[in-house]
């Protein structure tokens, strides 16, 4: 099967969580909203929005379309890939638990998001800037360690893998943490380097996974799509305080 994946061009964002999952099972996708394939780009990611292409249309993306399926919201696109990708085994506990694990990680993608857009994305990161101060600061001390020492500890409580989050192989859910860990990088390289000796596993995790054959291919392609201040991880110095 060729998956469509359809995301915004010219950002990582949210679409990034599942190309991810496509590049390390080795499937075969399309990047709809980045293909310059007639018939593709944004124009063919917009004309899912409206209804017209389906009675159960999605709100925004990401999403993906599976032969007829349409799927929509990144942590129920994985649930779906995953198996199909072998990227969580059979086992109906492991699938929850990952499941539950992703949900997890989307209230960290969404908490990181709303540091420098704390009044909403109508607005413009100028016209919220002391807002965006004062949410980053509580971030900075209290939510993104708070995020990352759970992960930490449910790595070291893994009784398949010391390195794995779920199991005794990689799992999507260790594709997005990987991601995680790139994003905040980028967003608040200061904050991180001071943070990451307290989280040795997590940081395992994601050198383990940046040499993994396929991923460390993908990293290298243009297929992979910069950070940058128009994405879902922006740097703004001010906030890396």
């Amino acid at each position: 099967m060729r998956y469509e994946l359809y995301y915004w061009p010219e950002i990582p964002g949210r679409g990034e969580f599942i190309r991810l999952a496509l590049e390390a099972g080795g499937a075969d996708y399309i990047d709809v909203g980045n293909s310059t394939e007639p018939g593709y780009g944004v124009e063919a990611v917009t004309q899912w929005l409206d209804g017209s292409m389906t009675d159960y249309p999605p709100l925004a993306p990401p999403f993906l379309k599976a032969g007829k399926e349409v799927i929509s919201h990144v942590a129920n696109i994985l649930l779906y890939l995953a198996p199909r990708l072998k990227l969580i085994n059979d086992d109906k506990v492991y699938q929850y638990w990952a499941h539950s694990l992703q949900l997890t990680i989307t209230d960290f993608v969404a908490e990181a998001h709303d540091v420098h857009h704390p009044l909403g994305p109508e607005l413009y990161f100028e016209d919220q800037q002391a807002e965006a101060v004062r949410r980053a600061r509580n971030f900075i001390d209290n939510r993104l360690p708070k995020f990352f020492h759970y992960f930490e500890r449910i790595i070291d409580k893994n009784p398949d893998s010391p390195v794995y989050l779920v199991g005794k192989r990689l799992s999507y859910v260790d594709l997005s943490l990987f991601h995680m860990v790139q994003g905040l990088r980028y967003a608040f390289p200061k904050t991180m380097a001071a943070l990451e000796s307290e989280i040795p596993k997590v940081i395992d995790l994601h050198d383990h996974v940046l040499e993994l054959p396929l991923i460390s291919e993908y990293l290298a392609s243009e297929r992979r799509l910069p950070f940058s201040e128009q994405g879902l991880f922006r740097h703004y110095s001010i906030l890396d305080q």
